[in-house]
């Protein structure tokens, strides 16, 4: 592995480092308003709870592992109870990812690479391509992650075993995040089970050098445990170990079978070219780094570490073949230090030479500027120039992510705080903008619609908490995105959301949501007699004897 570079000069890394967190901050802190979109509303929603004392699970569900429900309600409690405050947490996470990346760098590279690294990842992690300006799980994972493959190297230069234990609790929290985390945690173990593998076989003289060995590996495999084991211990305490367990591994099965290798196929072809179209040179310089890397023999320990954190990165984008755009954030710290290599790899050949060592300014500037500048200019009209109310529509479509902070507000001024709402569909933003909890833990409906064989049983248990909570409002969700809705869909709680509305609820609220142009609101009276002329609307009822339980 290479060593690290001499730190002369280490004021002026810190400095460019921080001017790349700096640029990074100032666009994220320009589109702070960016609605929030319905993964983020998942875990504000389920993280206030949780400042507020109901654990997970208990009055809503998922399949998401508890840690990224922790998360946000560490960044809640940090940044207060608003979009704006996930945003400003996001902006913490995503400068302390690319921090361990710049770190990763030093050790695996060296200066330039460090920097270049640390730049790559900076403009990747923020794209809309993989959904860089929404507070996502992944990109919470990466910080465990990267801060785990930073405390193993480390402990692979010391040999010290509590360092290889500190490095599996990083690893193992990695899942606990989101359980496509896991990837990282195997590369932390496949690292030092090869590591083990070549001191030999355990027999006779060798046994005793075997022995340290095998007691790092032993350390790892606890500390990785141990995020796990506490996490089911602290859900079982709480009562809602049973629930977590169908939810996490009983129905989490289902859905990562679901999708056969056909439409696998045809979801990743569609999404690598929204992937690389707007950095294309960085992409083209992390496969030249992979190649670059293999041709020297003395470059071969970082090749494999590399190549295989490259690897198992891409296997944590893989579960269930969905292939969905924040997946891919996961992937792009391996990709950022491939792109480093390339510039330190390029950078050290042409100074090496007497003749080409008077162009290695030049080269470097090339290599960087070439790759950022076409970047900025692809993602401009995103990071520069639409306010943030139009980003949301850009980068989203007709999902109703601007529609629910205007009805959560009219939610939170119509009704007080003991009131309950059921929004059917999956837009659990809703019941966090208007600080109104749920008539019924199913904060997304399109799990319900899935051809699964729990799709019945999930909508009559949905059923039931509506009918016993009687809400004060019924948010009835009409936009496709909302529901995902196939052929094989059993459609009895949407056809018995309609039926009861009829009976017992007058629309007050109608989202109207053209394909282009704006939303066109309507409220109270005038909702009633408002005929929609967009074939997306989000429609709110209020109970006609206003009744709560």
């Amino acid at each position: 592995m290479k060593a690290p570079a001499p730190r002369r000069g280490w004021w002026l890394e810190l400095l460019l480092l921080a001017l790349v967190i700096a640029f990074v901050a100032v666009i994220r802190i320009r589109l702070l308003d960016v609605p929030l979109e319905r993964d983020e509303g998942e875990y504000a929603y389920i993280g206030r709870m949780m400042l507020e004392g109901v654990p997970p699970y208990a009055q809503a569900y998922n399949m998401k592992f508890p840690g990224i429900y922790a998360c946000y309600a560490a960044v809640l409690a940090l940044f207060g109870p608003s979009g704006r405050g996930v945003h400003l947490g996001l902006l913490l996470v995503n400068a302390a990812a690319i921090v361990l990346v710049f770190l990763l760098g030093r050790r695996l590279l060296g200066r330039l690479g460090a920097l270049a690294a640390a730049i790559g990842y900076a403009l990747l992690a923020l794209s809309p391509s993989v959904l860089g300006l929404a507070a996502h799980a992944t990109h919470f994972v990466v910080v465990p992650a990267l801060a785990g493959i930073l405390v193993l190297l480390g402990a692979r230069a010391s040999g010290g075993v509590g360092s290889f234990f500190a490095a599996g609790v990083l690893l193992g929290l990695a899942p606990m995040i989101k359980q496509h985390g896991a990837a990282f945690t195997m590369f932390g173990l496949a690292v030092v089970a090869a590591d083990t593998w070549r001191a030999g076989p355990a027999s006779g003289a060798a046994d005793v050098a075997q022995r340290p060995r095998l007691a790092r590996l032993a350390a790892y495999l606890l500390g990785a445990a141990l995020p796990i084991a506490l996490t089911g211990l602290a859900l079982a305490a709480a009562g809602v170990f049973g629930r977590f367990w169908f939810w996490t591994i009983s129905y989490a099965a289902q859905y990562i079978g679901e999708r056969s290798l056909p439409r696998a196929g045809a979801a990743l072809t569609e999404e690598l070219p929204q992937l690389l179209a707007p950095s294309p040179l960085l992409w083209t310089l992390a496969a030249g780094g992979l190649i670059a890397l293999w041709r020297r023999p003395a470059d071969r320990p970082r090749a494999r570490f590399l190549t295989a954190l490259a690897a198992f990165s891409g296997l944590a984008v893989v579960p269930g073949f969905y292939f969905r755009a924040h997946y891919f954030v996961l992937v792009l710290p391996a990709v950022a230090l491939l792109a480093g290599a390339a510039v330190e790899l390029a950078i050290a050949g042409v100074a090496a030479r007497r003749h080409t060592a008077p162009l290695a300014p030049a080269l470097t500037v090339l290599l960087v500027a070439l790759p950022v500048g076409l970047t900025l200019w692809n993602e401009r009209a995103i990071w520069f120039e639409l306010p943030a109310d139009r980003v949301a529509r850009a980068i989203y479509g007709t999902n109703p992510f601007p529609e629910a902070l205007a009805i959560g507000r009219y939610l939170a001024a119509q009704s007080a705080p003991a009131d309950r709402i059921a929004v059917v569909g999956s837009e659990p933003e809703i019941y966090f903008y208007s600080g109104r909890r749920a008539a019924t833990g199913y904060v997304y409906t399109y799990g319900l619609v899935e051809a699964q064989p729990y799709s019945r049983r999930m909508q009559e248990e949905m059923i039931r908490e509506i009918g016993a909570a009687r809400p004060r409002f019924i948010v009835l969700v009409l936009v496709p995105q909302s529901w995902q809705l196939s052929p094989d869909s059993d459609t009895h709680i949407l056809l018995w959301t309609l039926d009861e509305v009829k009976q017992h609820y007058a629309v007050v609220g109608v989202a109207d949501i053209p394909e282009q142009g704006e939303t066109v609101y309507r409220w109270g009276a005038e909702a009633a007699t408002y005929a929609s002329r967009s074939p997306y609307r989000v429609l709110t009822y209020r109970r006609r004897d206003g009744a709560t339980p």
